[in-house]
């Protein structure tokens, strides 16, 4: 597993597992995705959901359910 996927933060084993076998590489896919859908898989909490909307909000872009 490698420590860091594309363009995503570091968000750690668990989270980084989940995205992967989601198909999620890419800000950009995480963006397609609500806060929900995101909680809902396995391995994926608070804390890296808010990694990575902090990192997505540094690029101007949100959650699904929170597009700017």
């Amino acid at each position: 597993m490698p420590a860091r996927i594309g363009d995503l933060p570091p968000i750690g084993r668990p989270a980084n597992s989940a995205l992967l076998a989601a198909g999620i590489t890419t800000l950009a896919q995480v963006a397609a995705r609500s806060r929900s859908e995101l909680l809902g898989m396995h391995g994926v909490g608070p804390k890296a959901v808010g990694i990575l909307a902090t990192a997505l909000a540094e690029r101007g872009l949100g959650l699904a359910d929170k597009q700017r």
